[in-house]
C-alpha cells in the first residue's frame, strides 16, 4: 500500500515554486477522501460536513486523540485539507492521494502567513475554520511516500508552509463536492 517510485529530494525542491503559486484567496477543492475504516479510503464526488461529526461517514468522531486529556477526539482535528499540489508531487499519480489520510484535498495556499489559525474557507454550503493544532507527518506517511517526501513537508524551514496540510473544525454544516470553491472568508478575531 505505497508508491513504488518515491520522488527523490530534488524533485521535491524542484516543486517547491509551484506549490507557492497556489490561489490565495479562491482555490478549488480538488478531492473527498472518507475514512470509513482505518486504512479504508471511499473517493467521493460529494459529501456532507457536519458540526459534530466533521466529515459524515469519517471515522474522526471515534478515533482517539493522544491530544485530548481523555483520549476522545480532538475537536480542533475533525478535518485535515492539504495542497493538491503537494500531494501531486509526492504520490507521482492521483490514485495514491487517499493514501495521505487527508480528507480535503484543495488547490489553494495552505500556508499559516494566507490562513493563519482562526481563518475560515468556505467550501459549498459549509464552512470550516483552520484551527492551531499542527498537522505532521508520520511513519504511515513516510512509508507511503518516502523518507524523503517526510523530511520534505516536516523540514523546519518550511513549516510555515504547512506542506503537510492543515487541521480544521467544521463550524456551519453544509454540502460539498468535487470542483467546489474554496474562498478565504475572514480570520476570526481579526
Amino acid at each position: 500500500m505505497g508508491n513504488t517510485r518515491h520522488s527523490t529530494s530534488v524533485e521535491l525542491e524542484a516543486g517547491l515554486d509551484f506549490i507557492r503559486q497556489s490561489p490565495k484567496d479562491t482555490g478549488r477543492l480538488t478531492l473527498i477522501v472518507r475514512r470509513p475504516q482505518v486504512d479504508e479510503r471511499e473517493i467521493l464526488n460529494e459529501a456532507v460536513l457536519s458540526t459534530e461529526t466533521g466529515l459524515v461517514g469519517d471515522t474522526w468522531s471515534s478515533r482517539g486523540s493522544s491530544r485530548t486529556s481523555d483520549g476522545s477526539p480532538h475537536p480542533d482535528m475533525q478535518l485535515t485539507l492539504m495542497n493538491s499540489r503537494v500531494i501531486s508531487l509526492l504520490a507521482q499519480t492521483q490514485d495514491q492521494w487517499a493514501l495521505a489520510g487527508d480528507q480535503l484535498f484543495v488547490d489553494f495556499d495552505l500556508s499559516a502567513a494566507n490562513i493563519p489559525a482562526r481563518t475560515q474557507l468556505a467550501i459549498g454550503t459549509a464552512v470550516v475554520e483552520i484551527t492551531a493544532q499542527p498537522h505532521t507527518g508520520c511513519e504511515k506517511f513516510a512509508t507511503r511516500f518516502g523518507r524523503d517526501a517526510l523530511a520534505f513537508v516536516n523540514a523546519p524551514n518550511r513549516r510555515e508552509l504547512r506542506l503537510r496540510g492543515a487541521n480544521a473544525r467544521v463550524v456551519q454544516s453544509g454540502k460539498i463536492q468535487t470542483g467546489d470553491v474554496v474562498k478565504k472568508c475572514k480570520a476570526v478575531g481579526a
